[in-house]
């Protein structure tokens, strides 16, 4: 009642479906499993029918940058400009942004064209931003998210609101929350979470999901993930906060190995990593580094 969060569903053609779930990652519970809500998600009677007999075609997961109006930086720098998802143009009510992603690239294009022809700024692109329809979409938007800082009933009915009374012109723009890292609570004040066993046909288990998501890294490439403290994870994460870095990646990167003595130590598949990014949005103590791989190593995406 305290996650925020949504699903997807597309039918495609060639009677293909893409399904997906979204989890905010300032929830609060350490021993949730994005992975594992969505394979129970699929369980769902109305989600099962649509997905019983089919065939997998390709996993993969992503973060999304979720804070909206509120979060937009200024997307200009010397010698270039943020666009799309990386500026944070996604429409999160409705789970889409490849519209403002598209409109925001061609506004990008113009102001770089009267740069380079007419000597003008690049910050007519950030200009022309203001005064476009996105702008004006995510500002209707704005205050949906922040809303369901204050639970699932009070979002709900502070989304009513917004909706169908001020219309996205509240006189109010709410503000979000803590960082994400920091809304994770200690292991005592929550129980452990039981997810039911993939069964093979709709849920499945992350190694099967991994070599659907074809993701490659060379083993012998500098390790892309890096920790700021190696010592952070036994002393601090573990004990305090159960290891979330093994359920909040999608890919279990991160495990967690007894060595020679019998202690656990934090061992990191970086070869598994999909760049989805969670890990260093969401480690507690913000001691994962995520860096850029070596040769363009990562998932193989091709339908997706």
């Amino acid at each position: 009642m305290k996650t925020y969060g949504g699903s997807f569903l597309y039918h495609l053609d060639d009677r293909q479906l893409a399904i997906g779930l979204v989890v905010a990652l300032n929830y609060r519970n350490p021993f949730l499993s994005p992975y594992d809500e969505f394979q129970k998600f699929k369980q769902h009677p109305a989600i099962r029918t649509l997905l019983e007999g089919g065939t997998v075609l390709q996993y993969g997961a992503r973060t999304l940058n979720e804070g909206g109006f509120q979060s937009i930086p200024n997307p200009v720098f010397p010698g270039g400009a943020i666009i799309g998802c990386s500026a944070g143009f996604l429409n999160v009510p409705k789970i889409k942004g490849s519209h403002t992603a598209m409109k925001s690239g061609m506004l990008a294009a113009e102001a770089t064209f009267k740069a380079l022809v007419e000597g003008s700024s690049i910050d007519l692109y950030w200009e022309n931003l203001k005064k476009s329809w996105i702008w004006d979409e995510l500002y209707r938007a704005r205050n949906y998210r922040p809303a369901f800082e204050y639970g699932f009933i009070p979002g709900m009915a502070l989304s009513a609101v917004e909706r169908y009374i001020f219309k996205g012109k509240s006189p109010f723009t709410l503000k979000h929350g803590k960082p994400d890292h920091e809304a994770t609570e200690m292991v005592n004040l929550h129980s452990p979470i039981s997810y039911p066993k993939p069964d093979g046909q709709v849920s499945f288990d992350v190694p099967s999901s991994l070599y659907r998501s074809n993701t490659n890294h060379e083993h012998d490439q500098p390790p892309h993930l890096r920790l700021r403290d190696p010592a952070v994870p036994e002393t601090v994460n573990l004990p305090q906060y159960a290891g979330p870095e093994s359920r909040y990646c999608p890919a279990r990167v991160y495990e967690y190995v007894s060595d020679e003595n019998g202690d656990p130590k934090l061992h990191i598949n970086a070869q598994n990593c999909l760049h989805c990014k969670a890990c260093d949005i969401k480690d507690p103590k913000q001691n994962i580094e995520w860096t850029v791989p070596e040769g363009g190593g990562g998932p193989g995406y091709t339908v997706m």
